[in-house]
C-alpha cells in the first residue's frame, strides 16, 4: 500500500489521538501564580461588589426628589453625615429631602439609590443645592454588579494572567489551585553539535580580555553550535513550563537509550536532527526499535516534511529538523497543540487568522508552504530575503508565518492566511 503523506491538520488530529490532559495539581499563592494554568473551577464565595457602593465622590440621594433639578431651578437637600471609603457605621434616620456626603467605593446607605456628582452640586456641607438630577441606580454599583456569589468566575483551564490574578484577588483567595507544569526533555542529535561555553576567567586573562568582556570560544572545525536547543527551550520556559536539554552523537543505542530516558521523566520529548534519509538520520530507526507508536510522518509541509510524531510508552515524541527554520516551525505547528491538550489550556493554541499581503511573492510552490512573514495592522509583508531552512537570523524581523497553499500564486492585496508566532 502506497504511504499517503498527510496535511498538518491531519498528522495533528493523530498525533493528539488518546492524548489525556494532566491531572497533577498544586497550590500556588496568588503572587506566584501568574502564567500557570488553573487546575479546578473557581467560584465565587460571595458577590462582588459585596455591598451597595458609590462610583463617584459626590452626594447619595434618593434619584426620585432630584430628578428634576437645574442649575435654573436646583433642589436643595438636608446633609445627614459623611461615609468614605472603608467606613460602616450609623448614620441618622434618612428623612425625606436628605443627602449623605459620599466618596468613591464608600458603601451607599440603604435608602438612597443614587449619587449625584460632586462637579453637580454646590459642594454644601450642611445643605446641599442639587444642579442636575439622576435616575435610579445612576453612579451606583449595586450588590453582585461585578460577580455573582456561586458563580464560575475562572472555569479550570484559564492561563492565569495579571487580569485573572486581580479577580482572583478582588474575591480574596489568597492561594489557588494550578496544574503543575509541563516538562520537556529536547534530545539534540548529531555528532557535530556542541553548546555555547563561558571562557573560564584564565582563558580570558590570556587573551588580554578585560573583566566583564566575553567572546565566544572559536568551534573546531566542522562543529556547529547548538542553536535549535536553546531556541525551543527560550520558548518553552517562557510559556512557564520546564525544559532542558542534551546533545547526543550519531550514534543509535545511544538515542535510543536517551529516548527512554527521557519519556520515563518528561511529558513530551522533542529531538532535533537525524529525522531524513542520510546515512546518520537515525531517528527513524530509533523509534522502530523502541516500537514507538508512529503518528505521522512526512507531512505535506515545507518546511520540515520530515517531522515525525510518534507516542513512546505515553509519552509524546516529536522529531523535528536539524535545519533550525524548519525546526521552529514545526515545534509551532505542532507543539502548542500538543501542550494544550495536555494543560486543559486553549490559550496555547496558534492563532489563525487572515490578513492582506503587502509584498510580492511570485514562487508557485509544489507542495504547502510556510513561509517567515511579518503582520502589523492587519498588512503582511515579507521582510526576509532568504526562505532557506537552514536560515534562523533573519526571523528577527518577523512575528508570523504566511501559510501558502500548494500550487497557488498570490500577489499584494490578496487576502492571505497567517499563523503567528508565540510571542
Amino acid at each position: 500500500m502506497t504511504y499517503e503523506a498527510p496535511t498538518i491538520e491531519q498528522a495533528l488530529d493523530a498525533l493528539l489521538s488518546g492524548i489525556r490532559s494532566l491531572d497533577n495539581k498544586e497550590y500556588l499563592t496568588l503572587s506566584y501564580a501568574a502564567g500557570r494554568v488553573l487546575a479546578e473551577d473557581i467560584h465565587a464565595p460571595f458577590s462582588v461588589p459585596s455591598f451597595p457602593k458609590s462610583a463617584m465622590d459626590g452626594y447619595a440621594v434618593r434619584s426620585e426628589e432630584v430628578m428634576g433639578a437645574s442649575r435654573e431651578k436646583p433642589v436643595v437637600l438636608r446633609v445627614i453625615g459623611e461615609r468614605l471609603a472603608g467606613e460602616s457605621g450609623e448614620l441618622p434616620v434618612p428623612e425625606p429631602f436628605t443627602a449623605v456626603r459620599i466618596m468613591t467605593g464608600a458603601e451607599v446607605p440603604p435608602q438612597y439609590d443614587a449619587v449625584v456628582r460632586e462637579e453637580d452640586t454646590d459642594y454644601g456641607e450642611a445643605e446641599v443645592s442639587i444642579f442636575k438630577g439622576v435616575t435610579h441606580f445612576q453612579n451606583y454599583c449595586a450588590v453582585g454588579e461585578d460577580i455573582r456569589e456561586g458563580d464560575v468566575v475562572l472555569p479550570a483551564g484559564t492561563l492565569i494572567g495579571r487580569i485573572e490574578t486581580g479577580t482572583l484577588a478582588s474575591l480574596g483567595f489568597a492561594e489557588v489551585p494550578v496544574k503543575r507544569r509541563l516538562k520537556i526533555r529536547i534530545l539534540s542529535t548529531g555528532t557535530e553539535l556542541a553548546d555555547p561555553v563561558v571562557m573560564s576567567g584564565e582563558e580570558a586573562g590570556a587573551q588580554g580580555l578585560a573583566e566583564g568582556e566575553y567572546v565566544p570560544e572559536a568551534l573546531p572545525p566542522g562543529k556547529i553550535f547548538n542553536s535549535i536547543a536553546y531556541m525551543l527551550e527560550a520558548s518553552l520556559t517562557a510559556a512557564g513550563f520546564e525544559a532542558d536539554h542534551g546533545i547526543y552523537p550519531d550514534d543509535a543505542a545511544e538515542i535510543e537509550a536517551a529516548v527512554r530516558m527521557a519519556a520515563k521523566e518528561a511529558d513530551v520529548v522533542i529531538t532535533t536532527g537525524g529525522v531524513s534519509v542520510g546515512k546518520k538520520d537515525l531517528i527513524p530507526e530509533v523509534l522502530g526499535r523502541l516500537g514507538a507508536d508512529i503518528r505521522f510522518r512526512r507531512a505535506k509541509i515545507q518546511p520540515g516534511t520530515p517531522t515525525i510524531g510518534s507516542v513512546f510508552e505515553g509519552t509524546p515524541v516529536l522529531s523535528l529538523s536539524g535545519n533550525p527554520y524548519a525546526a521552529i516551525v514545526n515545534f509551532d505547528i505542532y507543539f502548542w497543540s500538543l501542550a494544550a491538550k495536555m494543560t486543559g489550556c486553549s490559550a496555547f493554541l496558534p492563532v489563525v487568522e487572515e490578513a492582506v499581503l503587502a509584498s510580492p511573492y511570485e514562487k508557485v510552490n509544489a507542495i504547502r508552504r510556510l513561509l517567515r512573514a511579518r503582520v502589523e495592522r492587519g498588512q503582511v509583508t515579507l521582510p526576509a530575503k532568504s526562505h532557506a531552512s537552514s536560515v534562523l537570523s533573519n526571523l528577527t524581523a518577523c512575528n508570523c508565518y504566511l501559510d501558502l497553499p500548494a500550487g497557488k500564486s498570490i500577489k499584494p492585496g490578496d487576502t492571505v492566511v497567517i499563523r503567528r508566532m508565540p510571542s
